[in-house]
């Protein structure tokens, strides 16, 4: 009964080997016609080629670009490319100034910008905002109809447009906007109320004129359904006011919330006019407007939102890019729950990040109904992603951005938010094919490297093991298959690229696997020494054996890991494969070789101990002391129809006859 089970067991253990490659095969072949990818494996730039880009830093003024950030651009660039996988690019600074960056391939536009893109994040106060660039649309309620919303307002967050010029408002500006009602969404929701988008429904006008204006007129609703989710409605401005009018109830107002902020007010008033002016002469309909602005986080910034027409003015920076811990991306949650179709980047702030969010979020809740003051601005890269309401305090230091994100463009700023923005920005000066550095040629010796090693091992297996030999012959092959469809499936699901130093380490492997069986065969050739049958020789051999393989594949492992985290460019390669065909080094030891050798030591072949089976007891020395034979007799020879040494039986030699003191030969 226990053949039998040992019998089942290791046909299971086969069957899910074979099962293992059969998906392999299946998901790559998939991978292939579906997927966009290929039944080889993608190889690196050494070996295939690729682009290479020279990256110009955009400075403005007199601005003056450091050797540290160079360093710090290269950093984050590696960390961006490396993000989905080992790609194996190749990042140098040029002349302590630009940045060339190799990698394999022809990179896509979106790969373009994911390496050169700054990914300043910061968050600001909204002074002004205007959407008088914005197209009409047949919606005369003025209810948001696109994205942006991070949740549903609360009861009675409404947008309430001032009863003046349509110059924005000035700072004593009022409404009669009821005061919302935090407690529901804030309390249930996911995503945290300080950030849920405002509602631009309006209500009742309010009665206060704003301060600065040249004149007042009667309340004029926002002209435009399309406004983005996540901002106030303000009344547009009338043809009638002229530029200087309007600069001028910018400035009342941005004077106003600077002085709130404790700027002194000579300060704060020179700063005012400055801005106004740049917000009056923005175009957010010009193609290039952001590159031309200015970004000084400790002033006032006029910028566009990410629909290219609304107008903002921001005031300093209160909380940067860097007082982020983490960034994630998915789909958000509702309130109860269940997975909405809303694409989130949600944010999570260290110590420093989420005690200045508290702050801001409850100077912001204390200005509600005063629109857009009580509003705070996401801006990435001097775009305003989505403006949203305080209508909370938030002191758990999370938050949630929503705008117009697809999954893979919310993946993608989570990844550049994690890992850092870029010190400076940089612009695309050069972009050129280059040549394999190695080429064919050189894989091809690598691979008869390789193959040279490989009849080495089989030729001293078959040498040392005979017949055993093929076990591991056909270990090699299984193992082999294995790391070949699982480098293609991972050349296409996490872009990795296999370059000479990869190659290498598919070539070590070879050592480390065959290292594996000769640990195994040579524990089960000693207990057959000892004089344990075959049979139980395997099950006692593999329990010693076992431990001595994982720990040399642990230390393997461990080893591969390290380079792999402390090494950049083609060390990682090598690393990787290594670790990889270390874990494959192990299923095939554990699913394939053991189970074999379990099944061939019930064959009269290996079982009988034949002499060209490599388990030959009498060959390999095995000890056989005296064995009580039955019936009162003893002898140096198997008992009669016994199993021999290497567990077979065999027709009774010589016996002796029990003596007292003595056992006759």
């Amino acid at each position: 009964m226990a053949s039998s089970s040992i019998k089942r067991s290791a046909w299971r253990s086969l069957s899910a080997l074979i099962a293992l490659v059969i998906g392999l095969a299946l998901l790559a072949g998939g991978l292939a016609v579906w997927g966009g990818g290929q039944l080889t494996p993608k190889l690196g730039l050494d070996l295939e080629g690729g682009t290479e880009m020279v990256l110009e830093p955009q400075l403005a003024g007199n601005q003056q670009v450091s050797s540290g950030q160079i360093d710090q651009a290269v950093d984050i660039i590696r960390q961006r490319i490396d993000a989905n996988g080992v790609s194996e690019a190749e990042i140098s600074t040029q002349g302590g100034r630009n940045i060339v960056v190799s990698i394999p391939g022809s990179p896509t536009e979106e790969q373009l910008q994911a390496i050169s893109k700054p990914s300043q994040l910061s968050f600001r106060a909204v002074f002004a905002q205007d959407f008088s660039a914005l197209p009409e649309t047949a919606n005369p309620s003025g209810t948001p109809t696109s994205g942006g919303a991070t949740g549903t307002p609360s009861s009675g967050a409404t947008s309430t447009p001032a009863p003046t010029s349509s110059a924005p408002a000035s700072s004593g500006a009022t409404t009669t906007t009821p005061a919302p009602s935090a407690s529901s969404t804030a309390a249930n929701g996911v995503v945290p109320q300080a950030l849920r988008a405002a509602d631009s429904t309006p209500t009742t006008p309010a009665s206060t004129p704003a301060s600065g204006a040249a004149s007042s007129s009667p309340a004029t609703p926002a002209p435009s359904a399309s406004t983005p989710a996540g901002t106030a409605t303000t009344p547009a401005a009338p043809a009638t006011q002229t530029p200087a009018q309007q600069a001028q109830a910018v400035e009342g107002q941005v004077t106003q919330s600077l002085t709130a902020l404790g700027w002194q007010q000579a300060k704060a008033t020179e700063a005012a006019k400055k801005v106004a002016a740049q917000y009056v002469a923005l175009d957010c309909g010009t193609p290039g407007v952001l590159e031309k602005i200015v970004d000084d986080p400790e002033q006032p910034l006029a910028t566009c939102g990410d629909d290219g027409a609304t107008k903002y003015i921001l005031g300093p920076v209160e909380i940067p890019g860097s007082d982020i811990a983490d960034a994630t991306s998915g789909f958000q949650a509702g309130p109860n729950g269940q997975q909405t179709s809303i694409v989130e980047v949600g944010l999570t702030f260290n110590s420093a990040g989420a005690t200045k969010f508290a702050e801001v979020t409850k100077r912001l809740f204390a200005l509600q109904g005063q629109t857009p003051r009580d509003q705070f601005a996401v801006v990435l890269d001097k775009s305003v992603i989505t403006a949203p309401r305080a209508q909370a305090v938030i002191n758990d230091g999370r938050a949630s951005i929503t705008g117009s994100f697809t999954v893979d463009s919310a993946k993608a700023l989570a990844e550049q938010l994690k890992f850092g923005a870029l010190p400076i920005s940089f612009a695309l000066q050069t972009q050129d094919n280059i040549t394999p550095q190695l080429g064919a040629e050189q894989l091809q010796i690598g691979l008869l490297a390789g193959l040279v090693g490989l009849l080495l091992v089989v030729v001293y297996s078959l040498l040392q093991y005979r017949a055993l030999g093929f076990v591991t012959v056909l270990s090699l092959v299984v193992a082999s298959i294995i790391s070949y469809l699982a480098v293609t499936v991972l050349g296409t699901t996490s872009g990795f690229r296999l370059t000479m130093a990869g190659v290498t380490g598919l070539i070590v492997a070879i050592g480390v696997t065959a290292d594996s069986f000769i640990v195994y065969f040579e524990r089960i050739r000693d207990e057959v020494r000892d004089g344990r049958p075959l049979v139980a020789a395997v099950e006692t051999g593999w329990k010693r054996a076992r431990r001595t393989i994982i720990a040399a594949d642990a230390v393997n492992f461990i080893a591969a890991g390290v380079l792999y985290f402390l090494a950049s460019s083609n060390v990682r390669g090598f690393a990787f494969t290594l670790g990889l065909t270390t874990l494959i080094d192990l299923a095939i030891v554990v699913l394939f070789t053991h189970p074999m050798v379990q099944l061939l030591a019930r064959t009269n072949f290996f079982g009988q101990g034949h002499r060209w089976s490599g388990l030959d007891p009498e060959r390999l020395g095995a000890k056989v002391g005296p064995r009580y034979r039955g019936r009162g007799q003893f002898g140096t020879g198997p008992r009669p129809g016994g199993p021999t040494p290497s567990g077979g039986t065999t027709i009774p030699g010589s016996t002796g006859s029990l003596t007292p003191g003595r056992a006759e030969a």
